[in-house]
């Protein structure tokens, strides 16, 4: 099977209403199209269920509704590409800190809460078939270490968030068989936590294909780290593995932006220097380490946001948004430095030397 080079581009119709403009060889382009000349054969897509407040202002972050996601994944199939539909089970961001239920479902639990999750994701996947734009690959799910729709899918509460996810999976199955499943964990370096928490699942034998992993360098450590977790989670649950999410700066400028993340710092603590150079080396070794698992049981790479360009008006949350994830951070664009296109919307060096990865 062919490496997945992958971009999660699920912004793109925010930055675009923006104003971003992408060019390759200094030509105005089509960021799907872009992506598609550079060699990436894949685009992850985020998909919340009611991503607006109950007045119907938007909570930001690419309001990434159905709507949205099929008119994203319409531009990923005309550019003949797969792609991942990265199902979070909530109404706006979810990750290892935050994994709030959907307004409507504040009230199920138990089997009506199950019977939403298998509900809901058939709905999903039916009418992503009625749309001709069956995923190939589905996330149930997105870094669900803590678990997810808590508090009563959290981790702690094992039968729950796995009767959780069976409903999930099922869903999918209905719909459509052959969608490769993807269970997402973050930190992909921290192999006692992927080890404890895959043999917890594992006597309940959920029915799913690849194990994915986040991996910034920046905060989780070196490619060598993740190429040791995913040889041996690979191998200890012969599963396939994947990194669905990776990122890391080509500068350590802010770029006019007030919440960057990438800094100084992080920099220091990863193996590459924060250039073009550096971006695109980093890129290289990745796929070279993922080429490099044994039973060549490493899939491929998913860059977060390769498109999310340092515009200060496109943030991770609108002020609504922020309320609604209970988090007292100022919205930002904290990501611009780490896009594969320059300030300007050219695309950077790791682009295109993509092909060659």
């Amino acid at each position: 099977m062919e490496l997945v080079k992958g971009m999660d581009l699920s912004f793109t119709k925010e930055l675009e209403g923006l104003g971003a403009r992408y060019y390759l060889n200094k030509k105005e382009g089509d960021v799907f199209s872009i992506m598609k000349k550079c060699g990436a054969n894949l685009v992850r897509l985020r998909l919340w269920m009611n991503p607006y407040d109950e007045n119907g202002k938007a909570y930001g972050g690419g309001m990434n509704d159905i709507a949205t996601t099929i008119e994203l994944a319409r531009r990923v199939k005309q550019n003949d590409m797969q792609y991942m539909l990265d199902i979070h089970y909530s109404d706006f961001w979810a990750d290892p800190g935050r994994q709030y239920k959907p307004k409507a479902w504040r009230d199920l639990k138990g089997e009506a809460l199950s019977k939403a999750v298998k509900d809901y994701t058939k709905r999903v996947m039916k009418t992503m078939e009625d749309e001709s734009l069956i995923p190939e690959y589905v996330q149930v799910g997105n870094e669900i270490t803590n678990g997810f729709l808590w508090p009563d899918g959290k981790k702690e509460n094992l039968e729950e968030m796995v009767s959780l996810l069976q409903s999930g999976i099922e869903g999918v199955r209905a719909i459509s068989p052959k969608s490769k499943i993807v269970i997402h964990l973050d930190f992909g370096t921290d192999n006692e936590m992927y080890r404890k928490w895959f043999n917890a699942i594992e006597p309940y034998h959920l029915d799913y294909d690849i194990i994915g992993m986040s991996f910034y360098p920046h905060w989780n450590g070196s490619i060598q780290m993740i190429q040791d977790n995913m040889n041996d989670i690979s191998k200890t649950f012969d599963k396939d593995v994947m990194i669905v999410e990776t990122s890391i700066g080509y500068t350590t400028d802010s770029l006019g932006c007030d919440a960057m993340v990438y800094s100084k710092e992080f920099e220091e603590k990863t193996d590459y220097p924060a250039t073009q150079d550096g971006q695109s080396k980093f890129l290289e070794d990745l796929f070279q380490a993922v080429r490099e698992v044994d039973d060549n049981r490493g899939k491929g790479v998913i860059y977060w946001e390769p498109g999310w360009l340092p515009i200060p008006e496109c943030k991770w949350a609108t002020d609504v948004g922020r309320v609604y994830m209970k988090d007292k951070v100022e919205p930002g664009n904290s990501h611009g430095n780490q896009a594969l296109f320059d300030s300007e919307g050219n695309a950077n060096k790791a682009l295109y030397k993509l092909g060659e990865m």
